[in-house]
C-alpha cells in the first residue's frame, strides 16, 4: 500500500504536501495509497464513518449535501474528507465520481500526525482566519480593558454640593447617579457649573434635579475607538459604561491618554466641526488611505468597516446639524436611518447612499417641502463626500422613502402581508435600517413590531428564505472556484454579490427568525447561535467562513488602494495561491451548505 514514483511527485506539487521535508513525504507516501473510480462511484455518502482525506490526482469529484444540492465540483489537486475528519463526526455530504477517477488516499492517522508535526499542514486545514497579532491598538480593545471600574457613584437624592465635593476631593470630573434599580444618569463639573452657577439653582438641591439622564453610554463590548469618536464628535469628556441597567464602568478623556489616538478618530473629530460639506470632502478623500492601513494592521474586518462606516454616520449627523442651521428647526420631531451596509456597520472603500426618513405623525402636508429641502441637502452633501447616489433611488429624496411613521408601519404590514417580488426586495433592505440622527424612539416600536409580525407570518417568512437563495456563491471547476463569465470583470470573482451578500442574506433570515434588532452580519450570526437558531457547529463554521470571504475582499481592496487604483470588489483567482484558493473555495462551500439548510427549512447545521 504506496503510491507510484509518478503520485509521488504530484503529491509533493500539491500544498501543503510541497512544504514536507523529503523523508516525511516518503514516509506518506508509503501508508497512503492510490484508490481508482468509475463514473457514478460513490466514494462515501452521507452518514460514513471517513477513514481517508483524499486528495484529487485525476477526474472529477461532485460533492452535494443530504437534500442532494451540489455544493462543489471538484477537479485535480483539490482534496475532500477534511471536514469530517477534523470534526471527527460522520460524513455530512455526499462524494461522487462524475468521470474516471483517481484519488490519492491518506489514511485519518497519518492526516492527524501530519497536523500536529507541521504547523503549514495545520494551517492549510485550519479553515479559520487568523487572529490578528495583538497590539496596543484602539480598534480592537474593547472598552472594558481601559474604562475605570466600579467608579465612585452618587444617588439621586445625593446633594449637589455633596456631589461636587465628591468630584472635587477625588480629582474627578463626572459623577454616575445610580439607584438599586441600575444606572440613571451623570453629573459631569460642566452641567453643574451651569446650572448652579449660571442659572442659580440651589446646590443644596438633589442631584436629580441637575443630571444628563440622556447621556450617551456604551457597552462593555464597545470598542475604546467607539468611545473615542462620540467624544470628539459630540464635546463630551466622559462616558459611562453599562451592562443593561447595571453600571460597570465609566470611561474619560483621562482614561484614554494611556492610549494611541487613531487617525479614525480625527476623521471624526474634523468631520463633526466641517462648516461644509466640501470641508467634509477634504477628510473623506482619504478614507481610502486609512482603510488601506487598518487592513494592513491585522484588524478584523467587522472593525475595519465598523469604523469606516462611523466616519459615514458623523458625516450625516454633521449634515443634519448643517440643514438645521439652514432651513430652521424641524416643525416636528423626525428621524434618518441608514439602511445596506451604512446600516449594517458593513462599509468598504466601496460605498454608495442608502437612507430614508421617518416623521412624527404630527407632520402636516404644509411641513413636506421642509424634510424635501433636508433630504435634499444631506444627499447632495454626502454626495460631495463621496457617498453616490443610490442607483436603485433608496434614499430619503425619494418622497416614497420620507413619510410619517404611520405610513412606515402600514409599508411593513403590506410588505408582510403581500410577499411579492418587490415586497421581498424592499423588505429585505429595510430590515437593516439603523438609526442616525433625529428622535431614536421613532423607530423603536416600530422595529420590534415588524419584526414580531414577519416572524409569525410563515408565508412571508418562506418568501424571504426564498429571495435570500438567489444569490450563490461561485462554486465550480476552475479549482473549486466559477468565475464572471463575460463583460468587463470576466475571469474574476464578484466577492461581494457572490460572497458577501449571500452571508448577509442569511444573518438577516437568522434575524428575522429569532426577531433580533441587531443589524451587523457577524452580530447576527453569534446572536442565532446564543438562541439555538444555527448550531455551534454550523454557526461556527459560518462565521469562519463569512470572516474569512470579508478579510479577502478587504485585502483586495488595500491592496488596490496601494497601487492607486479605484477600490473594487472584483478578485482574479489567478491571484491567489493554491492555499488561499483552496480557503476560498472551503469558505463558499459552507456558505452553500448553510443556503441549502435554510432552503429547505432546517436553519441550523448540525
Amino acid at each position: 500500500m504506496s503510491l507510484s514514483p509518478h503520485l509521488t511527485q504530484f503529491l509533493a506539487s500539491v500544498h501543503p504536501y510541497d512544504s514536507l521535508p523529503e523523508p516525511d513525504l516518503a514516509a506518506l507516501a508509503h501508508v497512503a495509497n492510490a484508490v481508482d473510480f468509475a463514473t457514478g462511484d460513490l466514494v462515501f455518502s452521507v452518514g460514513e464513518e471517513i477513514e481517508f482525506l483524499y486528495v484529487i490526482a485525476s477526474g472529477e469529484v461532485e460533492i452535494t449535501d443530504e437534500t442532494g444540492v451540489q455544493l462543489s465540483l471538484l477537479g485535480p489537486r483539490n482534496s475532500f474528507g477534511e471536514r469530517a475528519l477534523l470534526r471527527r463526526d460522520a460524513a455530512t455530504r455526499t462524494a461522487r465520481a462524475m468521470s474516471p477517477l483517481t484519488l490519492i488516499a491518506i489514511p485519518k492517522k497519518r492526516f492527524f500526525a501530519l497536523i500536529q508535526a507541521h504547523g503549514k499542514v495545520e494551517r492549510f486545514f485550519d479553515r479559520r482566519r487568523p487572529p490578528p497579532s495583538p497590539k496596543a491598538d484602539l480598534n480592537t480593545m474593547p472598552v472594558q480593558r481601559w474604562m475605570t471600574k466600579d467608579p465612585l457613584t452618587c444617588n439621586p437624592d445625593t446633594p449637589i454640593r455633596e456631589a461636587a465635593r465628591i468630584m472635587r476631593d477625588n480629582r474627578i470630573l463626572a459623577i454616575p447617579v445610580t439607584t438599586d434599580a441600575g444606572y440613571e444618569g451623570l453629573v459631569g463639573l460642566r452641567n453643574m457649573s451651569g446650572r448652579v452657577i449660571v442659572e442659580g439653582v440651589s446646590p443644596d438641591l438633589p442631584v436629580s434635579e441637575i443630571m444628563m439622564t440622556d447621556r450617551m453610554t456604551l457597552g462593555p463590548d464597545a470598542l475604546v475607538t467607539d468611545a473615542l469618536h462620540i467624544m470628539v464628535e459630540r464635546s463630551i469628556g466622559s462616558i459611562p459604561i453599562v451592562d443593561g441597567k447595571k453600571l460597570i464602568g465609566i470611561i474619560t478623556k483621562t482614561d484614554l491618554t494611556r492610549a494611541q489616538t487613531l487617525s479614525s478618530a480625527d476623521f471624526v473629530g474634523r468631520i463633526a466641526k466641517a462648516k461644509t460639506a466640501e470641508a467634509m470632502a477634504s477628510v473623506t478623500a482619504a478614507i481610502p488611505q486609512l482603510l488601506s492601513q487598518l487592513v494592513e494592521a491585522g484588524n478584523p474586518h467587522n472593525v475595519v468597516t465598523r469604523l469606516i462606516t462611523d466616519i459615514a454616520d458623523t458625516a450625516t449627523r454633521r449634515l443634519l446639524d448643517l440643514a438645521e442651521e439652514k432651513l430652521g428647526p424641524a416643525p416636528v420631531p423626525y428621524l434618518w436611518l441608514a439602511c445596506g451596509s451604512q446600516g449594517r456597520q458593513e462599509q468598504t472603500g466601496v460605498s454608495d447612499q442608502d437612507n430614508c426618513l421617518i416623521l412624527s405623525d404630527d407632520v402636516t402636508e404644509k411641513d413636506m417641502p421642509y424634510f424635501a429641502e433636508l433630504a435634499k441637502f444631506v444627499s447632495d452633501g454626502l454626495d460631495v463626500c463621496g457617498y453616490f447616489y443610490c442607483p436603485g433611488d433608496m434614499m430619503a429624496t425619494n418622497p416614497r422613502w420620507c413619510q410619517p411613521l404611520s405610513v412606515w408601519r402600514d409599508y411593513f404590514q403590506g410588505w408582510i402581508n403581500t410577499p411579492n417580488q418587490e415586497a421581498q426586495m424592499l423588505a429585505s433592505v429595510m430590515f437593516d435600517l439603523r438609526p442616525i440622527g433625529g428622535d431614536h424612539s421613532l423607530f423603536t416600536d416600530l422595529q420590534e413590531d415588524t419584526l414580531k409580525a414577519a416572524s409569525a407570518n410563515s408565508i412571508f417568512t418562506a418568501h424571504m428564505v426564498s429571495n435570500s437563495l438567489k444569490h450563490h456563491p461561485p462554486l465550480g471547476l476552475l479549482r473549486g472556484l466559477a468565475t464572471i463569465r463575460s463583460g468587463d470583470h470576466r475571469d474574476q470573482l464578484d466577492l461581494k454579490h457572490n460572497g458577501i451578500v449571500p452571508v448577509v442574506d442569511l444573518g438577516r433570515i437568522y434575524a428575522l427568525q429569532g426577531q433580533m434588532t441587531k443589524v451587523s452580519t457577524r452580530a447576527r450570526l453569534e446572536a442565532a447561535i446564543r438562541q439555538g437558531i444555527l448550531s455551534e457547529s454550523g454557526g461556527s463554521d459560518l462565521i469562519d467562513a463569512y470572516d474569512l470571504i470579508a478579510t479577502a475582499r478587504l485585502e483586495h481592496q488595500a491592496a488596490q488602494i496601494k497601487t492607486g487604483a479605484k477600490p473594487d470588489n472584483y478578485l482574479d483567482p489567478s491571484d491567489l495561491s493554491d492555499f488561499e484558493r483552496s480557503h476560498l473555495r472551503d469558505a463558499f462551500v459552507v456558505v452553500k451548505t448553510m443556503q441549502s439548510a435554510a432552503g429547505s427549512g432546517k436553519g441550523a447545521l448540525g
